[in-house]
């Protein structure tokens, strides 16, 4: 860890402070967990519904830390050469046929695509590695990440083991859909992220968002609250609702009064056709609890 990163690893306060210079605004739980992350040198695992902002918060880290992100977005039937290296075939047929009679090794590092693990394993003070979205996966992606994570190393077995020359910072964002292996979870640090509070959500509002007032951020955060209280298919996250104040505030300069701007705004925040419909009886009741 250089000596910014330490200085800024320095207490979960610090970190806190930090985040937040980066637009990001992390609660007590969120800060400590990071903090003890880095501090142990553990990979930190961030679960929690969709648009609470965990990738958001990786990226906040690596900007706070002075680190290039290195994302590795997850999906079913996602396998190592996706995620660990990739031999460049092409490249190595081309160079037997140059070398004729010579010899050539085509296990050079010329000839190796670094994937995202090896990308973090070669430079882990300059990077942070993202793996979002680890339950998209399936169980044998997680046991291909448990020897990188467990010990910061890779196996090749035309080149041997490699390992990190310093512990990197990694984050595993999680939506849960389904159980992760307690293999993995024993190695990480946990935090759960949950949807903010209305004062939180607004000072993040405030944060994200152009030109808008208070009392909108205030309006918007409390009508979220209400809105994601009832059992829609896909809940707004905190980026629709940013979404939702910017484009109702361009709504209102444009003519449209309140609470009718946030009326023909709602295409921003909700965007699902079902949920569309299941919450316009309910939507006017609500923007106006919340603007009252």
């Amino acid at each position: 860890m250089n000596a910014s990163a330490e200085q800024i690893a320095a207490s979960p306060e610090a970190i806190a402070a930090a985040l937040e210079n980066a637009r990001y605004i992390a609660d007590e739980g969120l800060a400590t967990a990071v903090f003890l992350a880095i501090r142990l040198g553990k990979p930190l695992l961030l679960e929690g519904a969709p648009g609470v902002g965990k990738t958001e918060a990786a990226k906040a880290i690596a900007h706070v830390l002075r680190r290039d992100l290195v994302r590795l977005q997850c999906y079913e039937g996602i396998d190592a050469a996706h995620a660990l290296y990739e031999w460049n075939y092409q490249r190595q047929l081309l160079a037997i046929r140059h070398a004729g009679d010579q010899e050539i090794d085509i296990y050079d590092d010329r000839f190796l695509i670094d994937r995202p693990l090896l990308q973090v394993l070669r430079a882990p003070e300059r990077r942070v590695l993202l793996v979002d979205e680890i339950d998209r996966s399936d169980h044998e992606f997680e046991a291909l990440l448990l020897e990188f994570l467990s010990d910061f190393q890779i196996s090749i077995p035309e080149r041997g083991t490699l390992t990190a020359a310093s512990q990197p910072v990694v984050v595993l964002t999680s939506n849960r859909t389904r159980e992760l292996a307690e293999a993995l979870r024993r190695r990480c640090v946990y935090h759960w992220i949950a949807y903010p509070d209305a004062g939180r959500e607004a000072a993040i509002i405030m944060l994200r968002a152009g030109d808008v007032a208070e009392t909108t951020a205030r309006a918007v955060a409390k009508a979220v609250g209400g809105i994601r209280a009832h059992p829609l298919a896909k809940p707004p996250g905190i980026a629709e609702a940013v979404e939702w104040a910017n484009a109702a505030t361009m709504l209102e300069k444009a003519g449209s009064p309140w609470p009718l701007a946030f009326r023909r705004a709602i295409g921003v925040l909700i965007k699902d056709e079902e949920d569309l419909s299941y919450i316009a009886p309910e939507l006017d009741r609500i923007v106006e609890e919340a603007l009252g």
